[in-house]
């Protein structure tokens, strides 16, 4: 239960880090980037083991990096694009609801069963999610659009599930700095050919601002896989129950840090999705 507690500290003080950003004036796209250069290094770090460069290519989950590499940057633009035009509440609510995406294919793949309560507390943070995340400014915007949260709730999904297949399948414990450092460089390399193609159309220039917005997303950005994994290995909750508690406890401290730390102010339903946040983890960790 540590390892999930650690996972959603560093899930929600990446929130946090993002208000940082809009509040110092830093160029997301380039930090992000930074972010994930440091988040591998992180994880080179504290592997044990001799880093042999040829021989990740070799292990079975390489392939896997490759591809939630290409995913991370993909869906984090997709994103940033939901909120920027659909509302950040949407993009939030189309990020964590995708949980029900990998609880249905832990349920369907590896027959994990879910108790009437496990079932009432999904459910619940479904809602917990909604409301904690609406707020009172009602965003019109046209039925295209709807397109931008589903490609979110379908690539967080997928994120989300892909780790579990890959943890489930194909790494040991011991192998989890060096998976999550891989899925770090994978992302770095497709954003640093982002750079190089920018880079073509404007003059690139290097901000140290930017660089340290980045360097202070990466190691909570590194910690909050390296720990998910670590959580889903825990022989008294299945992956059902992690996801629920980890994307429903993530909306839910966010939440109460952007009133403590920026004084956000939040309506009757986002205290109402509070609450319920509150008893569907309890229901689904417990019972």
């Amino acid at each position: 239960m540590l390892d999930l507690v650690l996972s959603v500290l560093c899930s929600s003080l990446i929130f946090v880090i993002f208000k940082l950003y809009e509040i110092y004036k830093i160029e997301t796209s380039y930090a992000i980037i930074t972010n994930y250069v440091v988040a591998c290094a992180v994880g080179m770090f504290f592997y044990s083991g001799e880093v042999k460069p040829l021989e990740i290519t070799e292990q079975p989950w390489f392939t896997g990096t490759l591809l939630l590499g290409v995913l991370f940057i993909v869906v984090f633009n997709l994103m940033a694009k939901t909120s920027q035009t659909v509302g950040v509440s949407v993009a939030s609510v189309a990020t964590k609801m995708s949980l029900v995406i990998p609880v249905i294919f832990g349920i369907l793949v590896y027959k994990e069963t879910l108790g009437f309560l496990k079932v009432i507390g999904i459910l619940l943070a479904l809602a917990a999610v909604y409301f904690a995340s609406i707020k009172k400014k009602e965003i019109k915007f046209k039925r295209s659009s709807l397109l931008l949260p589903i490609l979110v709730f379908l690539g967080s999904g997928i994120i989300d599930t892909s780790i579990k297949y890959v943890q489930e399948t194909q790494i040991t414990e011991n192998e989890f700095p060096l998976f999550s450092a891989a899925i770090f460089a994978a992302a770095a390399f497709v954003g640093l050919f982002f750079i190089i193609f920018k880079a073509f159309k404007a003059p690139l220039k290097i901000n140290f601002k930017n660089i340290l917005g980045g360097i202070a997303l990466g190691v909570p950005n590194y910690f909050s896989i390296y720990y998910l994994l670590r959580a889903l290995q825990n022989p008294t909750l299945n992956s059902a129950s992690v996801f629920t508690i980890n994307n429903v406890a993530i909306v839910m401290l966010s939440t109460l840090l952007g009133i403590v730390l920026f004084k956000e102010q939040i309506s009757p339903k986002n205290w109402g999705g509070i609450v319920l946040a509150v008893i569907s983890i309890i229901l689904v960790a417990v019972f």
